[in-house]
């Protein structure tokens, strides 16, 4: 693949985040303002601090939200459609639309479902704000570790795939990469710091949520980075792609 290429999948993965990014806001907009406002509540209530707000959450849950997507979801669109590069025709001969929807549910699994379950993310104004700096850096830590992991259980994969067969080849591959992932969590240190007496029901729509809002951005990114991309691999009408039947 050519760097002209390159360039022009990873312009398109930038666009395809951007793409993505919209029905996930109304998705965030939509279903997540109650668990928030609930947490916000709650703060609110056993607290006697009663400042003035320097971001009104009128603002956090419109422009902020909105320009926080934007950012994340532009740069995470690029790194994918690098990765998108590297996975074509590496992991098996599937089609750019195919390829695509592999590299998101890889994402979507190793950035933020595996990540999640370890430490999974808390409603805003929820703990001690004294820990945000070291919850963050774990958070970022599992991240790193589940990428490598997942990184090292394809290259497991295609070791193992002459001898025992791309299925059996994958199954091992996947039990190697659960079980790796397992020790990781045991000995990592726990990140939970919901304060007693927070509703349970709240914390767990929160989180159920966030998992709704990433399914749909990576959802969204596989649909259309596949579109572009299959545009760019494969140029001109459908119909010029069909092969002939045979003789």
């Amino acid at each position: 693949m050519n760097s002209a290429v390159v360039r022009g999948l990873l312009v398109r993965g930038m666009v395809a985040g951007l793409g993505a990014a919209v029905p996930a806001l109304v998705f965030a907009h939509l279903v997540g303002e109650g668990p928030v406002d609930a947490a916000i509540a709650f703060e609110s209530a056993g607290s006697h601090e009663h400042g003035e707000e320097l971001v009104s959450r009128t603002v956090q849950s419109t422009a902020g939200l909105a320009t926080g997507m934007l950012v994340f979801v532009v740069a995470v669109g690029g790194i994918a459609a690098l990765v998108f590069c590297f996975a074509l025709g590496r992991v098996g001969r599937f089609s750019a639309w195919a390829t695509a929807a592999l590299t998101s549910l890889a994402a979507f699994v190793l950035v933020y479902l595996v990540p999640m379950l370890k430490y999974p993310p808390n409603p805003p104004a929820v703990g001690n704000p004294d820990t945000i700096g070291q919850r963050t850096a774990l958070f970022f830590l599992m991240i790193v570790l589940t990428v490598l992991l997942g990184i090292g259980a394809v290259l497991l994969g295609r070791r193992l795939a002459p001898g025992r067969g791309n299925g059996n080849a994958s199954v091992l591959a996947g039990l190697a990469f659960a079980a790796a992932v397992t020790v990781a969590m045991v000995f990592l240190p726990s990140g939970d710091n919901v304060p007693k007496g927070f509703p349970a029901v709240d914390l767990w729509e929160f989180r159920l949520v966030s998992l709704g809002i990433q399914a749909v951005l990576w959802t969204g990114f596989g649909l259309f980075f596949g579109y572009l991309a299959d545009r760019v691999l494969e140029p001109g009408p459908m119909a010029s792609r069909v092969p002939a039947p045979a003789a």
